[in-house]
């Protein structure tokens, strides 16, 4: 019963991941285009602080929504995807500000959507139903 109730939250919070990685990748790509080409909204758009923050969060998310899914259904491929996303991320944070970071971040906003879309395609599954009920 506690499991049916649970199901839906997690499948909003892989949609707030989808969501979350969708918003970073036009950030990324607004920050280079409004910096580099207009100049406007350097300190507001290159923040470092904007950036860490946004990996905490995409972080909890992440583990909250695909951890979630990856002990209830033992479907590890959707935790790797995410958790490469994850370190791509990180990895973005360790190079200047630029189009390396920028690439690096949207390899890894891809890759978190991806293992995001793969849970909640797992969910859907007849396997899944078989198995978990959900």
């Amino acid at each position: 019963m506690l499991q049916r109730a649970i199901s839906p939250i997690r499948r909003r919070l892989d949609r707030v991941g989808i969501g979350l990685s969708g918003l970073c990748a036009i950030h990324c790509l607004a920050s280079i285009v409004l910096v580099s080409g207009l100049g406007v909204g350097g300190e507001f758009f290159l923040s470092p602080d904007i950036h860490r923050y946004g990996l905490v969060v995409a972080t909890l998310v992440a583990a909250v929504a695909i951890g979630w899914g990856a002990l209830r259904h033992r479907m590890a491929a959707p935790f790797v995807i995410a958790m490469t996303g994850l370190t791509f991320m990180g990895g973005a944070l360790a190079v200047p500000h630029g189009v390396k970071e920028a690439v690096l971040t949207i390899i890894g906003v891809a890759l978190v959507s991806l293992g995001h879309i793969l849970n909640m395609r797992h969910c859907h599954s007849a396997a899944c139903k078989e198995r978990c009920g959900d």
